[in-house]
């Protein structure tokens, strides 16, 4: 029997994946707020569209909402959390709850993704948005004691037409902790090739970016993300296994994603949620990890999906009996895929990560 194997059988699972360091790559600001926050801040600034006042109640309405089996479904509960992330003062509260919410769940290292363009009813700049932001991130860093690290990623929406805008945002503020460019949005009509012009101009400044792909639509999606595009990471990928025959034999597309060590920001919980994957114990994770994909594992939306870090490492670790190994291989993978310095991705693998997990193993 493995060790990770043992761990997982003999030891409160739930005890050491909370103690676990945590990377996460696909989480998204306006997916993660804290119930009684959204309810305050509508106060503040009067919106009377919330379905409840209560913040429980609250909390089971977005993961009710979320669990239709739809992605369009999904994305409408945002309007919501957009709602009430309007003003610089909301911007920065939510930033830094952000970053303390996930420091206190194990995360050591975080991007965090939303879209400026969302943000401006209230009369902000855009650039107004990103400094709000990431001085709340800075606030939460300070608060936790630097026990997390935060990037965003500045976040095109596929429907609209600021992609190439927003590319630019990036670039102008990559050395203010900004560390890269996501599209997102629905996939269905919109497809990321509709913003070329975007992601040639990050290319021009080499300024790293992820696209949302094969999670709605299939293996054509996340062909044109990394052939036409140049992702460097893609947002879910899930739907990659359709490039994948019973035997395990992968297609042209698929050996190009796993050889070039391209990451999947997998997303099991939002996964079940929006269709892309029937349960944990069939989802298509597992499958590629075994097939030498990059894997990482993601949160999506903390809010929407009822979910966090510690919670999909448990619900991993029901479906498939992984232990600390595994979830140190993710963690590595998630840190090595971080759009950080190499120096950086090192210091945090070596000294926090590995001695993290280390000191897990030693404890069991």
């Amino acid at each position: 029997m493995h060790l990770s194997d043992n761990l997982a059988s003999t030891v409160s699972v739930a005890d050491w994946v909370r103690r676990a360091p945590k990377a996460v790559l696909h989480d998204h600001l306006d997916g993660g707020l804290r119930p009684a926050t959204i309810i305050e801040l509508a106060r503040a600034c009067g919106y009377t569209g919330l379905p409840t006042e209560d913040p429980a109640e609250l909390a089971v309405w977005f993961r009710d909402a979320a669990d239709s089996g739809s992605l369009e479904r999904y994305l409408e509960t945002f309007a919501h959390t957009c709602a009430v992330m309007q003003t610089r003062e909301a911007l920065f509260r939510v930033a830094a709850e952000c970053a303390e919410d996930l420091a206190a769940d194990g995360v050591v290292y975080a991007e965090v993704r939303y879209a400026p363009e969302q943000h401006l009813a209230a009369g902000l700049t855009l650039d107004e948005v990103v400094d709000a932001v990431n001085e709340g991130f800075r606030e939460g860093e300070r608060r936790t004691g630097g026990r997390i690290t935060v990037g965003t990623l500045l976040t095109g929406m596929r429907h609209t037409d600021r992609s190439l805008e927003i590319a630019e945002l990036t670039v102008a503020h990559r050395d203010r902790g900004v560390a890269g460019f996501d599209i997102a949005g629905g996939e269905v009509g919109n497809p990321p090739s509709r913003h070329l012009p975007a992601f040639q101009h990050l290319k021009r400044h080499n300024c790293h970016f992820t696209i949302h792909a094969g999670e709605a639509v299939g293996a054509e999606s996340i062909h044109e993300a990394v052939q036409v595009c140049g992702a460097e990471r893609i947002g879910h990928g899930v739907r990659i296994t359709d490039d994948i025959a019973e035997d395990g034999t992968l297609g042209h597309l698929a050996a190009y994603v796993r050889d070039n060590r391209i990451a999947l920001e997998v997303c099991p919980t939002s996964n079940l949620q929006t269709g892309a994957a029937k349960d944990y114990a069939s989802h298509p994770i597992d499958q590629l990890r075994r097939l030498g994909f990059r894997v990482t594992l993601n949160t999506d939306n903390r809010l929407v999906s009822g979910t966090t870090m510690s919670e999909e490492f448990q619900h991993m670790a029901d479906a498939f009996h992984y232990g600390p190994d595994v979830f140190e291989e993710f963690t590595v993978a998630a840190v090595e895929a971080a759009f950080l310095p190499l120096p950086e991705r090192r210091r945090i693998i070596d000294e926090i990560v590995r001695p993290g997990y280390a000191a897990i193993r030693a404890a069991a």
